[in-house]
């Protein structure tokens, strides 16, 4: 398969700090990001569980002119972007980076054929969309999800 088309195929991305690290990643934060893109984005937190590590966020956000629907934890603390092509991944990546993470703690990526392969979480690069893309492409091409 070509790597434009490996770019296209769509899986769930998960993008995580570092082992040991954290973003101090809330819900209401993320929240607050989400909305200052769009007030209207889709945002709900599921907290019956009644822990904190019960507790998830669902939320619609918008790149490129698609809709995409994702979900957030506090533990393990974590972001991830359901049916997402790697070109919109790479753009959610570089929102994450910018507009959630702090500067000194770097943004981890896999995908749900990585985690099913048993791969590593991986530094997504600090480099431009295209590349991001390129590293995203490599790691999906590792997997079975060309299967």
């Amino acid at each position: 398969m070509e790597p434009e088309q490996i770019a296209e195929l769509l899986t769930m991305f998960v993008f995580t700090p570092p082992h040991g690290r954290s973003w101090g990643l809330t819900f209401d934060g993320l929240a607050v990001k989400l909305r200052e893109r769009n007030p209207d984005e889709f945002i709900r937190v599921d907290d019956s569980g009644g822990s904190v590590r019960g507790a998830s966020m669902t939320f619609g956000i918008t790149l490129d002119d698609e809709y995409l629907e994702g979900m957030a934890r506090l533990e393990p603390e974590g972001v991830a972007l359901l049916d997402c092509n790697a070109h919109l991944a790479a753009r959610f990546a570089l929102w994450l980076r910018n507009n959630t993470a702090p500067a000194d703690v770097p943004v981890m990526f896999n995908t749900e054929w990585g985690i099913e392969e048993g791969l590593e979480h991986t530094l997504v690069p600090d480099t431009t969309r295209p590349r991001i893309v390129a590293a995203f492409v490599q790691h999906i091409a590792e997997t079975d999800g060309l299967d």
